[in-house]
């Protein structure tokens, strides 16, 4: 496996921005340029977007290394072959997807969290619409958002190899994003925060293979960093 930085090369930012492709439908598309292959292979990396002076860098985690692109990205690329200990403490970035499969009628579907708990709590008061409900038990949005995505993430603590120190856990920046057409939508939200090791194995495969879905849209990528 690799960690790789891709970021504009000093000097290069202008001609870097113009071959940018931004949007999060098609970052992924953009990126699989430094990375060729046969059409209809499957992706083999993940990738998390930051922006620095209002410009993209991108941090990327692949089983193959990036290839130079021109001469307006800078690539840098280590081996990456994270060996946690049990008990170790690490600071942790996540932009991930959080979702929950509903089964109906036989079939499955994905549910972003957040709406999914206003829907149940509308039901619960046979409401329609959440600007319908006026009563002083209304949850704030930022509430409702950050225990649906904190409860979501510590389930998937155990399977991943870790447990999150709750005082330190940070939910921020819940969004929602079309495609221009409509057809295609998804959420999206930053955690941060310290999370302990408890698997190494588990843990060692998450950061390798990420955490939860749309991680072809830049999600799911675990980022972390001594404590």
């Amino acid at each position: 496996m690799y960690f790789s930085m891709i970021s504009p090369s000093a000097g290069q930012e202008r001609e870097a921005a113009q071959q940018w492709a931004a949007g999060p439908y098609s970052e992924h598309q953009w990126l699989w340029r430094f990375f060729p292959a046969e059409k209809g292979s499957p992706r083999d990396f993940l990738f998390r977007r930051m922006n620095t002076n209002g410009f993209p860098r991108f941090y990327v985690v692949s089983k193959r290394a990036p290839q130079l692109l021109n001469d307006a990205w800078l690539v840098q690329t280590r081996e990456y072959a994270p060996r946690p200990a049990t008990g170790t403490h690490w600071r942790f970035e996540l932009r991930a997807n959080p979702v929950v499969t509903i089964s109906s009628d036989g079939k499955s579907a994905r549910h972003d969290v957040v709406m999914q708990r206003k829907k149940i709590l509308l039901a619960e008061r046979g409401l329609a619409r959440w600007q319908e409900w006026r009563g002083q038990d209304k949850p704030a949005l930022y509430e409702l958002v950050s225990d649906c995505c904190r409860q979501w993430l510590l389930a998937r603590g155990p399977r991943s190899g870790f447990e999150i120190a709750m005082e330190s856990l940070l939910v921020e920046s819940y969004a929602q994003h079309s495609e221009k057409r409509g057809r295609l939508r998804f959420s999206t939200v930053d955690f941060s925060g310290e999370l302990r090791v408890t698997d190494p194995e588990a843990f060692s495969a998450t950061l390798c293979a990420g955490i939860g879905h749309a991680k072809a849209f830049g999600c799911g990528l675990l980022l972390v960093r001594g404590a």
